[in-house]
């Protein structure tokens, strides 16, 4: 059911678009959980995409229609603001809210939403709809808001009116990608260096098509876990804020004050900014074969130190190890389920794609699904 506060309508809007949208998803290459951490990740937009079609309204108000729920909701921008419900629509008005109390009048618009980025895949749809609402209403209202700021703001909007402690990764590699290329962030600084991917290899991702039920919950667990960890280590090494100003050998130095658990939660976070920024100059240097042994290590870490892979993950990376043409394979994404991200040469695709599904199915008796992809431009009009 839509919001309360929000007006519903059986009767969808189904009008020739004025101008047309779009905002990729992401698949993350490698630095899973350090973007919370003020660290490094590696991310690439990707060919999958959620579209917005708009229409001018000469009124302050949103009409809005998701062709995925079939449902309609609407919003009065001269109106007090709704609070969130849960509904699917916080992850559009979410955004309306945000930059409207920013400062930026937005203008009035009938937007209608689809998407081709799988639900629950860890594949970001929902920052994909965050970010293709908000670059169309801030192209439609005429705002100067760079794509920087604009990350922020959508990672504000989900923080805030949607509820979830995401970084900013997702959303400013939503914004920011370039097709053919990879994105190292600085999630502190939110400096960014693009680096071109190799013609010949190509992104798999194997969806496991599960999702365990204590993944979000878990994850919260994770972020308090690092939280106690910086305070534990700050009352140690004076002046720290977060896991990246951490190195390994300081870490190690103190491996005694801290509890067991939060020790090994530290060491992925700080062992896997160096991995990213080592996968970083291994591409820059069109060594393949380090930057799949670093995506590897990557996922031994996140399955043994941070604890949130699951067995289906586990097994999909195993099988994509004994495959020629293979250079790395690891879980991506927030953990219990969803997908991997696998390191192809373009010639082995097919062979991949038999051998994943013939071994994953004999194992679970479940059907994955594997999407082939490119890396994709950011936010954009079409």
């Amino acid at each position: 059911m839509a919001p309360e506060n929000l007006h519903n309508s059986l009767n969808p809007i189904n009008l020739p678009p004025a101008r047309v949208f779009r905002a990729p998803g992401r698949v993350n290459l490698i630095g899973e959980h350090t973007d919370y951490n003020e660290g490094f990740v590696l991310p690439a937009a990707i060919d999958f995409s959620t579209r917005a079609e708009l229409q001018p309204l000469k009124e302050r108000k949103l009409e809005i229609y998701s062709e995925e729920f079939d449902e309609y909701v609407e919003l009065n921008l001269d109106a007090e603001f709704p609070r969130p419900t849960g509904h699917w629509s916080d992850y559009v008005i979410g955004v309306a809210v945000v930059i409207e109390k920013a400062g930026h009048r937005l203008k009035g618009a009938r937007i209608r939403i689809r998407s081709e980025i799988p639900l629950g895949a860890g594949l970001s749809s929902s920052a994909a709809i965050e970010v293709v609402t908000a670059y169309a209403l801030v192209k439609h209202s005429r705002l100067n808001i760079d794509r920087v700021e604009l990350a922020k703001l959508c990672q504000q909007s989900e923080n805030e009116f949607v509820g979830a402690r995401v970084g900013i990764m997702d959303q400013f590699v939503s914004l920011n990608g370039r097709v053919n290329s990879a994105l190292l962030l600085d999630c502190r600084s939110l400096d960014f260096k693009l680096f071109e991917l190799p013609e010949s290899i190509r992104l798999v991702i194997c969806n496991t098509m599960v999702k365990h039920e204590l993944a979000a919950s878990e994850y919260n667990v994770r972020r308090a876990e690092c939280e106690e960890g910086v305070r534990k280590l700050s009352e140690l090494l004076p002046g720290i804020s977060a896991l990246r100003d951490v190195s390994a050998v300081q870490l190690e130095e103190h491996h005694e004050a801290l509890p067991e658990v939060i020790y090994r939660r530290c060491r992925h976070v700080i062992t896997e900014n160096a991995r990213v920024l080592a996968a970083a100059g291994a591409l820059e240097a069109l060594n393949l074969p380090s930057f799949g042994l670093l995506m590897n290590e990557s996922h031994r870490s996140l399955r043994d130190d941070y604890e949130v892979s699951c067995r289906e993950l586990d097994l999909m990376v195993s099988l994509a190890h004994d495959i020629t043409g293979v250079y790395g394979a690891r879980m991506t994404g927030g953990g219990f389920g969803g997908c991997t991200i696998n390191l192809v040469d373009s010639d082995k695709i097919q062979n991949f794609k038999t051998v994943i599904a013939d071994g994953y199915y004999k194992a679970t008796r479940l059907i994955p699904e594997i999407y082939v992809t490119s890396a994709a431009n950011g936010a954009e009009e079409i």
